[in-house]
């Protein structure tokens, strides 16, 4: 009983992947570049506006909830993976302009580049004009806004404090 449970739990899965593929190329067309062996889980999000383009290489994996914004050009090598949460905005918010609501001042567009073979773990924010190299680990709870060179390791410096009360 397990084992077919099991076997309709996995088709269920590969339904609602295969339909979400078959959406982004319906919607996205040309602008979107899916690799082989691309895999993502439960409510991954692509927004990709007119004219942004958005390129994942081959064998990448995005866990849950994970997101990308794309107004410009995001482009993610071969066999990365994103732990769960991981958001990603190639564009940020004008907002020099004092006498102008931010909302209407519009956006600076940017990229965000990831080489191969890199893993970005949980709940990581990966602003624009980032460039990220290849072999790079990026831990937990990290907020990505300059580039990363290629083979390095990425933890986010904030402490634990615990006090008696």
């Amino acid at each position: 009983m397990k084992s077919m449970f099991e076997f309709i739990v996995k088709l269920i899965c590969k339904l609602r992947y295969t339909i979400k593929l078959v959406y982004f190329k319906c919607v996205y067309n040309n602008r979107i570049s899916l690799g082989e062996g691309v895999f993502f889980r439960d409510k991954f999000k692509v927004i990709l506006e007119e004219n942004a383009v958005l390129r994942i290489g081959n064998s990448c994996f995005f866990n849950n909830y994970c997101s990308i914004n794309c107004l410009g050009e995001i482009t993610i090598g071969d066999y990365c993976i994103f732990g769960e949460n991981v958001k990603m905005y190639d564009h940020n918010h004008m907002y020099s302009n004092l006498y102008k609501r931010i909302l209407n001042q519009g956006f600076s567009i940017g990229k965000i580049t990831i080489g191969n073979n890199c893993w970005i773990g949980s709940n990581v924010t990966i602003l624009n004009n980032v460039d990220i190299g290849d072999n790079v680990v990026i831990g937990a709870n990290c907020l990505i806004y300059k580039s990363i060179p290629s083979n390095s390791v990425v933890k986010n410096n904030s402490e634990l404090l615990i006090s008696n009360k």
